[in-house]
């Protein structure tokens, strides 16, 4: 089916285009322009006296301190521009002090020549397309001046032709005395050195993070501040320096221009350990969420089965606690106001706990048994617990030496030991003493007692074999015969 277009909706078109022409052609050109130019994305305002009214996106040629060069217009500062959403100069002043003030980026030594025309554009494509080349060139000229640590990051022509801006990262200090002069003949023009660092470097040559956006410092972050562990503790996010780093290696940046927004939500929660009130009563602040403003309280009173309540009452529901301090919880075991149901019942064949008193008692209640308990332990199996009912009767004493007062019988002491026959008994003559003296008994026995060998093993002797005195040693005793040494007794 053709499309036929209908006049009503063609001519509503052509005013609409023929007004927008008029209110076009009724506004003066731009006195100022800001522009964004260069691989750093730098940010300048330069005085603009042509005829052409550019809008927000526009190329133009701009003079900049750096040489001719082609940028990007941002916005315009004359309120009579041909941009609707041109700033006034106090509203970007403004801008510039929050975003960083003296450290943000922004020239003023300028002027904005023309609007690019197409020859300009196709000559910025090319230098665009050289960029890769003159980077592996310049790379090539450091290593072989000596440079091997020096990492070329980007090389930038300008439009003109007037410099070339080598961006470069290196953790030393590095002099140009030698490589200056072998990057200016090589690129026939003057060469300017610019030290970055690794988040400058990740500004020039990344592109997406991981969470999906362009790179904050490429797109529209400046000023990089720098980034403190304090930020993602503050914002709860994980430690893993591989979660919360960026395309640089550091911190993420996200992490610092969020953390003022965390520190006033932050500050809206009340501190752990404080008492508040709630819809449903008082309570103990035990945890909070920054994000979204909810509060975890421990209710004084408790649930239906006893135990601590807790709910998550938003901040703003909060309200001063009715009471200071927290009303006295009932014990493990007895009756709180918020416990309901039978009492628990205590079972079979377990003595009553509760204290001394109920301990008399059931001392004192025949045939309980028991330690410590007066009365005589009955025999007869009806007059005990129900618990013991199952249970045999522990036998008596055929002596009868248990009284009827329950008391044990005096402990009797055991036999005196026999003393063993000659031949089984210790001798302890033939243990040597600390003077070297030994019973003339044990001088002619190879082994001596058990409890001599011991000895003997523990000052160096041979576990199996004549000791170090005896006369089938290897060599005399100290106090053998042939020693130099004093000898005993005989």
């Amino acid at each position: 089916m053709p499309i036929v277009p209908l006049p009503q909706f063609e001519a509503d078109a052509h005013l609409k285009e023929q007004s927008d022409r008029e209110a076009y052609g009724a506004l003066a050109p731009p006195k100022t322009i800001v522009v964004r130019f260069g691989a750093m994305k730098l940010v300048g305002e330069y005085p603009y006296d042509g005829s052409a009214k550019p809008g927000c996106g526009s190329k133009l040629v701009v003079r900049t301190h750096r040489g001719t060069e082609l940028g990007e217009m941002l916005t315009s500062t004359c309120p009579n521009s041909g941009c609707s959403k041109s700033v006034s100069r106090k509203e970007m002043l403004q801008f510039i002090e929050n975003s960083g003030g003296r450290d943000y980026p922004f020239f003023t030594d300028g002027r904005v020549l023309r609007v690019a025309t197409p020859e300009d554009l196709n000559r910025q494509s090319q230098i665009e397309q050289s960029k890769h080349e003159l980077k592996m060139r310049a790379r090539a000229a450091a290593e072989h001046a000596g440079f091997g640590h020096l990492k070329i990051v980007e090389v930038e022509p300008v439009l003109g032709g007037e410099r070339v801006i080598v961006h470069f990262l290196s953790e030393e200090r590095v002099e140009f005395r030698d490589l200056g002069p072998t990057l200016a003949r090589e690129f026939r023009g003057r060469v300017d050195f610019h030290p970055v660092g690794a988040r400058d470097e990740a500004r020039i040559t990344a592109d997406y993070e991981k969470c999906g956006q362009y790179c904050c410092c490429k797109n529209f972050l400046k000023v990089l501040k720098p980034v403190s562990m304090k930020s993602a503790k503050v914002q709860k996010a994980t430690l893993d320096p591989l979660k919360i780093s960026g395309r640089c290696g550091r911190l993420m940046c996200c992490l610092r221009y969020e953390d003022q927004t965390y520190e006033d939500l932050r500050k809206r929660l009340p501190h752990k350990k404080t008492r508040v009130g709630t819809p449903e009563g008082d309570g103990l602040v035990i945890d909070g969420q920054i994000l979204t403003q909810l509060v975890l309280v421990e209710l004084d009173a408790p649930d239906e089965m006893g135990r601590p309540k807790q709910v998550a009452i938003p901040v703003e529901n909060l309200t001063p606690p009715l009471s200071k301090a927290a009303p006295p919880r009932p014990a493990a075991g007895e009756a709180g106001p918020g416990r309901s149901g039978p009492p628990q019942r205590r079972p079979e064949g377990r003595p009553p706990q509760g204290g001394p008193e109920q301990s008399k008692k059931a001392a004192g209640q025949p045939g309980q048994a028991g330690s410590g308990q007066a009365g005589q332990r009955g025999e007869n199996r009806s007059q005990r617990p129900p618990g013991d009912r199952n249970r045999p009767p522990m036998p008596r004493p055929d002596d009868g030496s248990r009284g009827t007062g329950g008391q044990r019988p005096p402990r009797q002491e055991p036999p005196a030991r026999q003393p063993r026959s000659d031949e089984q008994a210790l001798n302890f003559d033939d243990i040597p003493t600390d003077d070297g003296t030994q019973d003339e008994r044990s001088e002619g026995q190879g082994n001596g007692p058990r409890r001599g060998r011991r000895r003997r093993r523990r000052g160096g002797g041979p576990r199996n074999g004549p000791g170090p005195n005896a006369p089938g040693a290897n060599g005399p005793g100290p106090n053998g015969p042939g020693s130099n040494g004093p000898v005993g007794p005989s």
